[in-house]
Parts: C-alpha cells; sequence; structure tokens
C-alpha cells in the first residue's frame, strides 16, 4: 500500500480533532457548493454532490449546513464562488505532489501552497510537471477489524473491482471511475460497510522514504492539508511498515 494510503488512514483516525477546528467543515462546505454549482442540487442526480454530502453526514455535520452549502453553490444566497485549481510539485526525496484546491483567491492559494512546500524542502512545478504519475481510480476503504478478507475479495471482484489491496489495518478496494458508484452499491448490499469512499488520484509508481525524509514529508502533507483552500493533496511517496510503526 502506498504512503499516500497510509496518510489516507492517519487523516480518518485525526479527523475528529480537525472537525472540532472546524477545518473539515470548511472544505465540506467548499465542496458541496461548487459539486452544486457544477452538477445541480439534486444529489440523486448529481454522483459528485452525493458523494461529499455522504462524507459531511459521516463527519457529523448538521443538515441546515449543508443545505445552506447547497444553496451557496446555485447562487439562492449571497458568497463567495469558488474556483478548481491544481497544483503540482515536489517534495523530500522527489517524491510527485498533486494538489487539488477549491479557491476564491488564486494568488493567496498559490502563495500559500508554496510556502508550505519550500518550508519543507518542496517545491512548485510547472503544469504538468507530475500529473502524469496519476490516474483517476475509485477507492473503498474498508477496516480490517471483523472483516472476512475473501468474501470481500470475492464480492469486490464480481460487483467489477479492479483491485483490492491489503494493508495491515485496512484494505482498498480499487475501481475505474465509472464503475465506483455501482461497486460501492454491490459492496454495501452485500453488508460490506466503508470507512471511507472516494474518488482519487492513484500514482503509478513510488518513491521509498525513510528516516528524516519520511517525517519531514508527513509534516509536508499535514501542512498542506492543513490549508482551507486545499481540498486533496496526492503524492507516490511510499514509507514502509516499520517506519510507520515508528511514528505510532
Amino acid at each position: 500500500m502506498s504512503g499516500h494510503s497510509k496518510w489516507a488512514t492517519i487523516k480518518r483516525k485525526k479527523g475528529a480533532a480537525d472537525a472540532r477546528r472546524g477545518k473539515v467543515f470548511t472544505k465540506l462546505i467548499r465542496e458541496i457548493a461548487t459539486a452544486a454549482r457544477l452538477g445541480g442540487p439534486d444529489a440523486g442526480g448529481n454522483p459528485r454532490l452525493r458523494l461529499v454530502i455522504e462524507k459531511a453526514r459521516a463527519a457529523n455535520m448538521p443538515k441546515d449546513n449543508i443545505e445552506r452549502a447547497i444553496k451557496k453553490g446555485i447562487g439562492a444566497t449571497e458568497g463567495e464562488t469558488y474556483q478548481e485549481v491544481v497544483y503540482e510539485g515536489y517534495g523530500p526525496g522527489g517524491a510527485a505532489i498533486l494538489i487539488e484546491a477549491l479557491t476564491d483567491n488564486r494568488n493567496r492559494t498559490a502563495g500559500d501552497v508554496r510556502h508550505v512546500l519550500t518550508r519543507f524542502g518542496g517545491n512548485l512545478g510547472a503544469s504538468g510537471c507530475v500529473a502524469y504519475l496519476f490516474e483517476k481510480k475509485g477507492s473503498l476503504a474498508f477496516e480490517r477489524g471483523g472483516l472476512v478478507v475473501d468474501s470481500l475479495l470475492e464480492a469486490a471482484l464480481e460487483a467489477g473491482a479492479e483491485d483490492v489491496v491489503e494493508g495491515v489495518e485496512e484494505l482498498l478496494v480499487v475501481t475505474r471511475p465509472a464503475d465506483f458508484e455501482a461497486v460501492r452499491e454491490a459492496l454495501a448490499a452485500r453488508g460490506f460497510a466503508t470507512a471511507s469512499a472516494e474518488v482519487t488520484m492513484q500514482p503509478s509508481t513510488t518513491v521509498a522514504l525513510k528516516g528524516k525524509e519520511a517525517d519531514t514529508m508527513l509534516n509536508l502533507a499535514e501542512a498542506l492539508e492543513d490549508l482551507d483552500d486545499v481540498q486533496h493533496f496526492y503524492s507516490n511517496f511510499d514509507i514502509s511498515e516499520e517506519e510507520m510503526a515508528k511514528r505510532a
């Protein structure tokens, strides 16, 4: 399992603390508003909106907040309009970094991203410098506790999943983006509850990090995702289970 997937696991564990600081809600409100603006307010016909609403509910966001964000997105209430921006660059050890942001001020966001990358030994690159290393995939995470692995593997492949990747704490079911909803619904119908479900960017190659480089990369990842404008952070770094155990 790639280091980025391990970072996603760390994020889920620290999610409650982030929610208390308001970070999660701020990001979700922007994502809901943008999804509603681009695809309409009906979650039934807008898969992107449906997915982010489910994420918001999982984060215990009040229903009123969700509804206000949808209204904001379709222009029913006043507020900022967020633009989708992608930044590319490099981190410790030459690891590729892909950042998706929603912003109402491109100059501010670019400056913030550049500052964080520089602070942790990385740098912002030109458009296209690392995007070719990533491919869009559906990702469904399942916690291993109480899970019958063979049953999940069989059900996932029957539903049309591309792969099932085993980690120490969880299993990831990987799908083509077009098959994501169908696979998720099929597994839910079989009683498999996801720890997270998202369409993400998966790296085609990885860069192994250890020691100080691994520490710096994890700190960089946290600092980037602590920025309100940054919605998603992807990287192709890999950290061994032994290295991760040192940080448990």
